[in-house]
């Protein structure tokens, strides 16, 4: 098994041309930090409606190398949090975000066959299943307020029976199968979007990482380590970095991590299985875990489960961590027990930025000229191209539907996690519990009363974990 922070995503994808750092003074329309898939869509999108804007992507390391090259490859809409979206915002606001979110879907679809890039896009739906008692029907709520939101063509609630034909896992409950998602190939896409980028004449810095910002006067400053870009609007997509010490938003972000494996092709299992149809699936879990197959018939996995970092210091955990990785495997192997003779080839992690809510929030700053966009929570690969277009629309100051979309609020309205060390420690403490709590509903077992009680913690505070 090969276990390296990249993963098999980017080593699939192939070697990549690189771009220059950021050297000397450069002058923007607008310049945008990071170069994940909220950077590069808004970068697209900003030069797509505007070919002379003068746009510079910055990125402190590879483009399209972090998170978003490495995650499950899950384009989602936001239908699995419509409850959590209408208690926030209201059941219109709600719907309207959720409807972005589901064209997104197809959006996504849409730019990979305009340019031609071949990503395994594949729409087939998400599944999300139920693996012990705990969980069955814990979807209802979700169910609920869709149907009072007189959404029809919404999710199809199925039988332990009906769930075991798309896929005969012996762990597998009931379920929900939302339609509209699709799978891709993480890093295809983000190179494919870099690609659009570059075509369009977006300037594209690599090995850059921002040191300072300065909103004051009539521009933006942002320092590197060898140059400096001025610019009359600012976004910042660099989602992990923002729970760091200096960042305006590190009030309301906490980094945790994410881990995968991915098998040897196994065609044989896919079809003894029956899970053909190439649907995403996950549990139910708050520290969920995620699965799909690629085209030469894999098994990806993942786990979200993995530690809680101080602040936005890693110390290479959040990519290699060899504990989680055996946690990793072990559920890979209760979910596909036919597995266990069979060849992991690689295993990877990265960096997950996490809002209070659980939903991604899209930001503008006190001057009124930078946006920030954060707290995916692991489910960005869809809705990142619909914020992309809200904040391209808000950096432009348009007026349309995507700048209106009912996440977009100030930094006074989000919900404030701990300061650290209070953060690092009692985030620790939660998630370690709730992976006890968790791990006894698999096992049948009753979990000891203080883990249950800090389990709890979250929803006695009004902080969501899970989906």
């Amino acid at each position: 098994m090969i276990h390296k922070a990249t993963g098999y995503w980017i080593e699939e994808a192939g070697e990549q041309p690189r771009f220059a750092s950021l050297d000397g003074e450069r002058d923007f329309d607008v310049a945008v930090v990071g170069g994940g898939f909220t950077g590069l869509w808004t970068a697209y999108h900003l030069k797509s409606a505007e070919p002379d804007l003068a746009v510079g992507l910055i990125e402190s390391h590879r483009i399209g190398h972090g998170p978003s090259g490495r995650n499950g490859g899950f384009v989602d809409a936001m239908w699995v949090s419509f409850a959590s979206l209408v208690a926030r915002y209201g059941s219109l606001p709600a719907l309207k975000l959720a409807r972005a979110s589901e064209r997104s879907v197809a959006q996504v679809g849409e730019f990979l066959d305009q340019h031609g890039v071949d990503a395994w896009y594949r729409k087939s739906g998400y599944l999300n299943v139920s693996t012990a008692p705990a969980w069955d029907g814990s979807w209802e709520a979700n169910l609920e307020a869709m149907r009072e939101a007189g959404i029809v063509d919404g999710p199809r609630e199925l039988t332990p029976e009906e769930v075991q034909e798309i896929c005969a896992s012996p762990a597998f409950r009931g379920g929900v199968h939302y339609g509209a998602a699709a799978t891709v190939q993480p890093a295809r896409l983000a190179f494919g979007i870099r690609a659009a980028c570059e075509q369009l004449g977006v300037e594209l810095f690599e090995e850059s990482p921002v040191l300072r910002v300065e909103d004051s006067g009539s521009e933006i400053k942002i320092s590197t380590p060898a140059g400096t870009a001025r610019a009359g609007r600012l976004v910042l997509a660099n989602g992990p970095t923002l729970a760091g010490m200096g960042s305006p938003l590190k009030a309301n972000v906490t980094l945790a991590s994410s881990h995968m494996v991915i098998t040897e092709p196994v065609p044989d299992v896919i079809e003894e299985i029956g899970w053909t149809g190439g649907e995403a699936i996950s549990d139910c879990r708050s520290l969920l875990t995620y699965f799909r197959t690629t085209p030469d018939g894999r098994i990806a996995f993942g786990w979200g489960g993995g530690r809680i970092a101080a602040g936005a210091r890693r110390f290479g955990r959040a990519e290699l961590d060899a504990d989680v990785i055996e946690g990793v495997i072990a559920g890979l192997r209760r979910y596909f027990p036919m597995l266990a003779d069979r060849r992991i080839d690689y295993a990877w992690g990265g960096p997950i930025d996490a809002s209070a809510t659980h939903l991604p929030h899209v930001v503008e700053l006190p001057s009124g000229r930078a946006f920030a966009a954060f707290g995916y929570t692991g489910n960005g690969v869809g809705p990142s191209q619909m914020v992309g277009r809200s904040l391209a629309s808000l950096a432009l100051d348009r007026r349309d539907e995507y700048s209106e979309l009912a996440f977009i609020e100030p930094a006074s309205a989000l919900t404030r996690v701990p300061p650290e060390p209070f953060r690092w420690i009692g985030g620790t403490m939660i998630r370690e519990a709730i992976g006890r709590q968790e791990e006894a509903s698999l096992t049948g077992r009753s979990v000891d009363p203080v883990s249950a009680l800090v389990a709890r913690i979250p929803q006695l505070i009004g902080f969501h974990i899970g989906r």
